[in-house]
């Protein structure tokens, strides 16, 4: 027989969990910690063609943001109007998609990471963009990009009448995308399907403009600059689109978004953090690149093959003439509690895209959205 002397600590341990079990309670234990950015960035993942992508290129689980929404490899039987693909194609003006929402009802700035391929030529097991969205479209060809800007009934995509939207881009605050897992691939250069690392895709306000930068050419990164995603598209892609006008042109490329020359001296322009509040004045005007051999289309014959289908919310009787206003949105982060305001930003808690200027404050819940403040920023 032996005699055990136990400590008084190991009493005290004892005689707590004798009295929990008496009293019938447990003790729940703390949830693992969550991590926030992937083992690889999603700009970092190479696919030679849209054969070799996974069922879900975004494969991390257990992150902030939780799981990518969608799938990548899309065909005949995910092609229909409730497909969840993210996989886009940017290939002529009868032929690129835009990233939308899944369903109509959520602003934009809020479900960035989950947004969906919608098409405008079947055949990529995508959503199709349905017949009469499109009002408008100049795609434009230069040496280092290629580059859609146009205007559409943005409900017809499951956009709110009113939004000012955001701005999609392979980077994010987290490194996971907006959308995450979303990638582009496109034949515009090579004549042969080619990922697209860069791109950015901005829409609202019943407009949008897709870029989609060479990924052969040296400076795709810049050209398709994502840190200046309050400032929307007359600043990331400086463009000569009409309402009414479908046209394909030749264009030269535009100046890096950002930089402007000024008394001679190329000049480099800072975006403010949110938390300073609303952007009232930016100091120049980008340059207009100029545009040559510009053929137009019948949007009929462009989009011949796209379903009918009404908007959510009714007809529109505005869309495609807001193009002097934007939204900011003003949102608090919850790694930061600092208020922030964007201009068509790409942030909230599916986004998480407040990565201006390297920033990584990051938005991933508790997101509020306190309103329109001001305009002439978005859209010009």
């Amino acid at each position: 027989m032996f005699t055990v002397a136990l400590s008084s600590t190991l009493l005290t341990a004892l005689s707590a969990a004798s009295l929990a079990l008496a009293q019938g309670t447990t003790t729940t234990p703390a949830a693992p910690a969550q991590s926030t950015y992937p083992a690889v960035p999603l700009a970092q993942k190479r696919f030679a063609s849209p054969e070799d992508l996974p069922y879900k290129v975004d494969t991390d689980v257990g992150l902030i943001r939780g799981d990518q929404y969608g799938y990548n490899i899309c065909n005949s039987t995910t092609e229909n109007q409730e497909s969840r693909c993210q996989t886009s194609y940017f290939n002529s003006i009868d032929d690129f998609c835009l990233w939308g929402p899944p369903e109509y009802g959520r602003e934009v700035g809020d479900i960035e990471g989950i947004m969906v391929a919608w098409c405008t030529k079947p055949g990529h097991g995508t959503r199709l963009i349905p017949a009469g969205a499109l009002q408008g479209v100049q795609w434009m060809v230069t040496p280092d990009y290629v580059q859609a800007v146009g205007y559409i009934d943005q409900t017809f995509i499951n956009i709110l009448r009113g939004d000012w939207g955001g701005e999609m881009d392979p980077h994010g605050a987290d490194l996971r995308g907006n959308p995450m897992g979303g990638v582009i691939f496109s034949n515009a250069y090579n004549n042969r399907y080619e990922q697209v690392i860069e791109w950015h895709n901005f829409v609202g306000g019943n407009k949008f403009c897709f870029k989609a930068c060479d990924p052969n050419g040296p400076n795709a990164a810049h050209f398709c600059e994502h840190i200046y995603d309050r400032i929307g598209c007359d600043y990331n892609a400086p463009n000569n689109a009409q309402n009414g006008t479908f046209e394909s042109c030749e264009g030269e490329n535009q100046d890096f978004p950002g930089t402007y020359t000024l008394d001679g001296q190329v000049m480099t322009y800072t975006q403010p953090a949110e938390s300073l509040g609303p952007i009232t004045t930016i100091p120049y005007t980008a340059r207009m690149p100029a545009s040559s051999n510009c053929v137009t289309h019948t949007s009929s014959l462009l989009y011949s093959a796209l379903p009918t289908a009404a908007s959510p919310d009714g007809p529109s009787t505005t869309a495609g003439s807001s193009n002097t206003a934007t939204g900011s949105l003003t949102r608090t982060t919850a790694a930061t509690g600092a208020a922030s305001t964007s201009t068509g930003t790409s942030g909230g808690s599916q986004s998480g895209d407040a990565d201006g200027n390297g920033a990584s404050a990051l938005a991933i819940s508790g997101v509020s959205v306190l309103g329109v403040v001001f305009s002439a920023l978005f859209f010009a």
